[in-house]
């Protein structure tokens, strides 16, 4: 097991006195946990913050981290030496219950979550059951608008049915939480969590891309070179859209806010022009497409060899 640096983690000094310990685990167990920190590993991360203050803020376990250093590993045994009475600014939270902790940086609702989210209970209660993790696939359009799913979830324990509702503008990746519906506590505690991740499926038409999204629009060579207006299908309803003249294939034109909106700022909505030419031609049509060859003075290869 790799070693750990307890003081590192909590950002205090190794002479750090038993208060200094008691604040910075405070200090660092509201940054990364995992209810109020959206950051990718804020759970590992506070579960690391547990783990420093669990060991520093106990006087013998402190005195065996500090005496072994990387030598030390979690549930090592250790017999201080007679009359021994603790490390620098060693001792425990003296009196302080986990669940007490959690009720005053969080509030009881907080802590009630945070309890079964890590198998705590206030007042020496029965262990929860683990939290469980799944992944959800949604269409775009159900991303886009939202839309309440049905479930029925297989798990080692047995089958559970889940109602809920997914919140307009998930993006792949979103975690949702589902309070309760983990698996059950063997030992009679609360039931876990379940965690859904969205993962939205390709679709036919339109791309995703972060919060913006494309759509692939086929123009043809007379609208590009003449300038038009076309109706854009969006997932928001259909839009006018002006083309310019003189656009060219791969140009892009941007709706601002249609893309997905998400919170914080909905993304935007663009219309990659792609010009298209017909795969026959009619008499006419090539009678004019030669006569346009001959009075056009267009070169599309400027920089290259002439015949």
């Amino acid at each position: 097991m790799k070693y750990k640096d307890y003081y590192q983690i909590l950002g205090v000094a190794r002479d750090a006195s038993k208060e200094e310990i008691k604040k910075a685990y405070r200090r660092m167990a509201r940054k990364y946990h995992p209810d109020v920190s959206k950051e990718v590993a804020a759970e590992e991360k506070f579960k690391e913050v547990n783990e420093a203050n669990e060991v520093l803020s106990d006087a013998e376990k402190r005195a065996a981290y500090d005496q072994l250093g990387t030598s030390y590993r979690p549930g090592q045994d250790f017999r201080p030496p007679p009359g021994w009475a603790g490390g620098a600014g060693g001792g425990d939270f003296a009196g302080e219950d986990f669940s007490d902790l959690f009720s005053q940086l969080f509030g009881a609702r907080k802590q009630a979550g945070a309890s079964r989210r890590h198998g705590f209970h206030g007042g020496g209660g029965a262990p929860a059951g683990q939290d469980v993790e799944a992944s959800l696939t949604l269409t775009l359009e159900e991303a886009y608008h939202g839309v309440e799913k049905h479930l029925s979830l297989s798990a080692q324990d047995g089958t559970r049915d889940v109602k809920l509702r997914v919140p307009a503008g998930a993006l792949s990746g979103k975690r949702l939480r589902v309070p309760g519906k983990g698996q059950r506590s063997p030992y009679g505690g609360a039931a876990g969590n379940l965690y859904l991740v969205i993962q939205i499926a390709p679709n036919a038409r339109y791309r995703l891309e972060n919060k913006d999204i494309y759509l692939d629009t086929p123009i043809a060579a007379w609208e590009a070179a003449l300038g038009t207006a076309i109706t854009v299908p969006t997932l928001n309803g259909n839009v006018r859209v002006k083309v310019p003249a003189g656009t060219r294939s791969g140009q892009k034109l941007r709706l601002s806010g249609r893309g997905m909106p998400v919170a914080g700022g909905a993304g935007d909505f663009y219309v990659q022009l792609q010009v298209v030419l017909p795969a026959t031609l009619s008499e006419a049509e090539r009678a004019l497409y030669e006569q346009l060859a001959k009075l056009a003075e267009f070169d599309p290869r400027p920089d290259f060899p002439k015949d």
